[in-house]
């Protein structure tokens, strides 16, 4: 394990996970496992940064936690941890913090999306969470983190002020690369297909959880927006049916050439059942294992314990550097 390259990902628990956060990410992460030393995080720090009832957060820790572990990964092979059980995160941010820039923090896009969204609450933990995430990477050596498009501005913003550090202070922080699953998969809105797939979409039928039943799977799918055209075939100027081919081709395995050949000369009613019927079939052996999960009270509980205590070793031997190097220890 240790010559291993380590991986580090995270992800936030309000919300629940869509189908777009599985076939993206989360699928890989336990791929991933087989030829890295992984760490894998549910990033409750980072949701903090919008109103959340207690209580919900705290159920939903939980049951993202669960469905890390009834998606692939496993707490053997990978340390599991929730991010605020683990305290050298906000510390390490506080000193990195001092070693950002405003004017970088200020140039990035999801804190100006978000403050457009949000202009009732655009708090300093908005503007500061890129720095939060580069200390969830830099606390345990990250070699490689599995980025989509929309993270790369807070990967590059990690690795200049890792670099930084390190050019002040000599070698302290590994300078993480970014890593992009050969097996991954860009989900679009089923009711906006120019839009990323989100949880928090105010329509339900644009978006796929990963704990809707197989009947509302199904359901979704077939009221997805598609076109005039009733070609089955990927292209630009079909941005509805090609995200559905999209996803075929990702819970199947097959080529979108393959998915155009199966469906030529088929209407989209049938297609559109085949893709919901597929995602369904996928997703539910998970659910049942997520179900069985989040019972088992003790086993969760201690998987968390074991994760958080395995996480806490690493961070605060790299803290302990830090420190060090600053002159605070």
């Amino acid at each position: 394990m240790a010559d291993k390259k380590r991986v580090f990902s995270g992800i936030q628990p309000t919300g629940g996970f869509t189908l777009g956060n599985y076939l993206g990410a989360v699928r890989n992460w336990g791929v991933l496992q087989d030829e890295y030393k992984c760490l894998y995080c549910v990033v409750d720090l980072h949701s903090l940064t919008v109103r959340n009832d207690p209580e919900v957060l705290k159920k939903q820790i939980r049951e993202a936690y669960a469905m890390l572990l009834a998606s692939g990964v496993d707490p053997q092979r990978s340390i599991v941890f929730v991010q605020s059980h683990v305290a050298q995160h906000a510390e390490l941010s506080w000193l990195l913090s001092c070693y950002t820039q405003f004017g970088e923090l200020s140039r990035m896009t999801q804190f100006k999306d978000k403050s457009q969204k949000h202009p009732e609450n655009i708090n300093a933990g908005l503007f500061t969470y890129p720095v939060l995430m580069a200390a969830d990477i830099l606390l345990y050596d990250a070699d490689l983190v599995p980025i989509g498009a929309d993270q790369k501005q807070h990967l590059e913003l990690t690795r200049d002020i890792a670099i930084r550090f390190n050019g002040v202070y000599g070698d302290t922080f590994v300078i993480p690369e970014g890593y992009f699953p050969k097996v991954a998969a860009r989900v679009m809105s089923l009711q906006q297909p120019s839009d990323k797939m989100s949880k928090s979409d105010p329509n339900e039928n644009a978006r796929i959880m990963m704990k809707d039943s197989s009947e509302a799977i199904v359901k979704k799918f077939k009221r997805a927006v598609t076109d005039s055209d009733s070609r089955i075939v990927f292209s630009d100027d079909k941005p509805g049916i090609s995200n559905l081919i999209s996803i075929y081709s990702a819970v199947t395995g097959k080529t979108t050439v393959e998915v155009e050949a199966e469906f030529d000369g088929k209407g989209y009613g049938a297609f559109k059942t085949a893709v919901g019927e597929a995602v369904a079939d996928i997703l539910a052996p998970i659910r049942t294992e997520y179900d069985r999960l989040l019972a088992d009270t003790a086993y969760l509980d201690k998987c968390m314990a074991d994760g958080a205590a395995q996480a806490a070793e690493i961070a605060a031997g790299t803290l302990l550097r830090v420190q060090k190097k600053l002159g605070i220890r």
